[in-house]
């Protein structure tokens, strides 16, 4: 009895020793993991994926974290991370003749390509808190900026005193910034809240709040005040406003035929002897509007209406008189000047305040003008657009549907770059758009490597990364829209050069689409703020042409493919600048 007693308490010790050890092997393996995924992240997010280098594949979620919730992979930095050089490629590669261009093996070259393009999640800083200020150094109210601190005032983001310009900038917003911006818009006040927004108005909000109330840091400017959880740290501009006026732009728009009556028509009018482009525009920048009309000594100030959509301009010869004392009463015809203010009728946005039924995505190549298609849907909608990643720059921009989880189904639609056929199955419907690959690939080029305003240098453009970029992203953009053709599931097809020459009829075909119902005016306010944050100034000139011949042959054939493809889903086919270059 005793012997079989020792053998059981002998093989328990070795059990709990055998336990023991395998518990502490697994949190060592869990341990080293989580080090080298944060060195991957931290290495990615200080110094980018070198050029020649390919990207880590994606890293395995299991199904439990799926079902879980948990937030899949997103990339770190760009939404729009495409593939890099493929390993090995220095000049064109192309594959076999009776291979070449086809939808299968674009397919599998695509799905190649998406493992590349795949990034491991990091997620962005949280939200900073109200800062905590008994005991501690009080922050001051910015004594070395210029301009008069007004106090701490309540704010509503839905029924705004300030009702002008807005700006975001969640990581590096001060209070000079806000200040400056407003000052350049033509605006009396300027507004802070929760640390990164700024709002731009002409009237001082009524209701005062305590001054502890205004607690939270600026996120660009430590031991500075801006605002608070519902709460403005106002400012007076008059001392900027004068140092602005010399730099502040007022746009000629044309000469345009003159409403009947132009007093019902616009809602502020002034008659001044000996009227000035500039005070006509000082006069409607102070009433913020953001159009001036002149007639003669006439001044009105409004906005674009059915009534007056500032479209078919005439010969500016016809407004020669316009300013002429006997012109003032029977001139048929006006000038029309953008102020600096900025048309506010559209800008508010939220979320869904309850989840769509309809899972919509907003597909594009990168380069295809995905962001400005989000700017527009945005404003003509009221609702936030989401992403399947995250962009700091677009969310610090005012995107706030990048933070928002992809499937929350609490945003209009979600942009996408992705082309595979389970990630395209998840939708019930897509707008696709399209835009000209030679385009595609010169806007991505440039996002590339000088960010969404920037632009690549000449020495990019003549390296050799230029042509490996090429032979893997010209079969990408292919791909993309034939996966789409082929897995979607409902799709409305946008072609970018369409919606950017009719912009009100293609925007209010994408509206419906989407289901929603919007006024005239409120897609003429989007007409007005067309251009949005992320438009490059103008279109720099190269002294060479970036693609060579054989360039151009391989991508022509992409389009005939895409062509096709388009008009055999009873589509209409590409537009007829695409081809040939």
């Amino acid at each position: 009895m005793a012997k079989a007693f020792f053998r059981l308490q002998k093989f328990l010790r070795r059990t709990q020793f055998l336990l023991f050890f395998l518990t502490a092997a697994y949190l060592m393996a869990g341990s080293l993991l989580l080090l080298q995924r944060t060195r991957l992240v931290v290495q990615q997010g200080s110094r980018g994926a070198p050029a020649k280098q390919a990207l880590p594949g994606p890293v395995p979620v299991p199904e439990e974290m799926g079902r879980a919730g948990l937030a899949e992979p997103r990339s770190p930095q760009s939404p729009r991370a495409g593939p890099g050089p493929l390993p090995g490629t220095d000049t064109l590669q192309e594959p076999a003749p009776e291979q070449r261009h086809g939808p299968h093996w674009l397919t599998a070259r695509n799905s190649e390509l998406r493992q590349l393009r795949r990034r491991w999640f990091h997620g962005f800083a949280s939200d900073q808190e109200p800062l905590q200020t008994a005991g501690s150094k009080a922050m001051e109210h910015t004594a070395e900026h210029k301009g008069t601190y007004m106090g701490c005032f309540t704010h509503d983001s839905r029924e705004r005193t300030l009702k002008g310009a807005v700006f975001y900038d969640l990581r590096k917003m001060t209070v000079a910034h806000c200040k400056e911006a407003c000052a350049e818009r033509a605006y009396g006040y300027a507004g802070l809240a929760l640390g990164a927004e700024c709002y731009c108005g002409n009237a001082l909000p009524a209701a005062a709040a305590r001054p502890q109330d205004c607690n939270i840091e600026c996120r660009g400017q430590r031991g500075s005040v801006c605002g608070g959880v519902n709460r403005l740290s106002v400012y007076s501009l008059q001392e900027l406003r004068a140092a602005a006026r010399r730099r502040r732009n007022v746009i000629y728009r044309g000469c345009f035929r003159a409403p009947e009556n132009l007093t019902d028509t616009f809602p502020a009018s002034l008659i001044q002897p000996n009227l000035t482009v500039e005070m006509c525009s000082e006069f409607c920048s102070k009433k913020e509007f953001p159009w001036a009309v002149i007639r003669g000594q006439e001044c009105y100030c409004g906005y674009p209406t059915r009534r007056f959509p500032l479209r078919g301009g005439t010969d500016g010869l016809r407004c020669s008189g316009t300013r002429n004392a006997s012109s003032a009463a029977g001139g048929q015809h006006c000038l029309v000047y953008q102020t600096p203010v900025q048309d506010t009728r559209c800008t508010d946005r939220k979320f869904l305040t309850t989840k769509s039924k309809v899972f919509v995505a907003l597909s594009s190549f990168p380069g295809a003008g995905n962001t400005w298609a989000r700017h527009l849907i945005e404003h003509a909608t009221g609702y936030y657009t989401g992403s399947y990643y995250f962009d700091g720059a677009l969310y610090n921009k005012g995107f706030k549907g990048e933070k928002d989880h992809w499937r929350s189904r609490r945003t209009i639609c979600v942009k996408t770059h992705e082309s595979g056929k389970t990630e395209i199955e998840m939708f019930d419907s897509a707008i696709l758009l399209i835009r000209n690959p030679y385009k595609s690939l010169m806007a991505e080029f440039n996002r590339k490597y000088a960010g969404h305003l920037g632009y690549a240098t000449d020495r990019n453009w003549k390296s050799r990364e230029w042509p490996d970029f090429v032979n893997s992203y010209a079969s990408w953009w292919a791909s993309h829209v034939l996966e789409w053709l082929k897995y979607g599931k409902r799709l409305l097809v946008v072609h970018y050069e369409d919606l950017k020459q009719s912009l009100i009829p293609k925007l209010k075909e994408m509206v419906e689409f989407l289901n929603v119902t919007v006024t005239e005016d409120r897609l003429l306010c989007v007409e007005n703020n067309r251009d949005g944050n992320f438009k490059r100034s103008g279109a720099k000139q190269k002294n060479f042409e970036p693609f060579t011949q054989e360039m151009k042959d391989l991508i022509n054939r992409y389009i005939l493919t895409v062509d096709e493809a388009l008009r055999g889903r009873n589509f209409s086919g590409l537009p007829r600048e695409y081809v040939p270059r």
